[in-house]
């Protein structure tokens, strides 16, 4: 299996990246073929609602910035994993703004999702929890697992396992 993850945090050494190599050292051990972006560290503007991508640029958006890498890559993809930190009960903005320009395309053809989640706080994943379960709803797609980690929790062993284990039961 293909399966892309989108990260959404600017720190390569933070607890999100820690939650996405242990997941992607999982689903590796499992022989799929695992592709991170760091969306934290990418120039990726969000959407300008244009609509150039529903009109004469049928499915391509005008804007060309590093998302322009990640469109081909969701056309191969069979599962799309979104790992991010939570900054005030939210995806970080680089992730989001990716997130938006799932617009251009509208349809995406992945069927399995998965979501990680990072913070220094609980109780704070209720509104990107919600959104994601949103899109993969929107996108008839499957939920194959959702992992948060706060204060108590950022990179420990338990939470390693626990990412470990879902790239390894796919």
């Amino acid at each position: 299996m293909n399966i892309l993850v989108l990260m959404g945090s600017p720190n390569a050494n933070g607890n999100t990246a820690f939650m996405t190599e242990a997941f992607a050292e999982g689903a590796r051990a499992k022989g799929h073929d695992v592709r991170i972006i760091n969306a934290g560290s990418s120039s990726i503007a969000g959407c300008r609602a244009c609509e150039y991508c529903h009109t004469a640029g049928n499915g391509n958006c005008c804007v060309k910035d590093d998302m322009q890498e990640i469109y081909p890559l969701l056309d191969k993809t069979d599962m799309l994993v979104l790992a991010s930190p939570v900054y005030y009960w939210g995806f970080s903005t680089q992730l989001q703004a990716a997130i938006t320009r799932f617009y251009a395309p509208n349809i995406l053809k992945i069927k399995k999702y998965a979501l990680l989640l990072s913070s220094y706080s609980e109780g704070v994943y209720d509104a990107p929890v919600s959104q994601y379960k949103s899109m993969v709803g929107y996108f008839s797609g499957e939920n194959m697992g959702i992992i948060t980690s706060a204060d108590s929790t950022n990179k420990t062993q338990q939470i390693k396992e626990k990412c470990f284990a879902l790239g390894n039961r796919l």
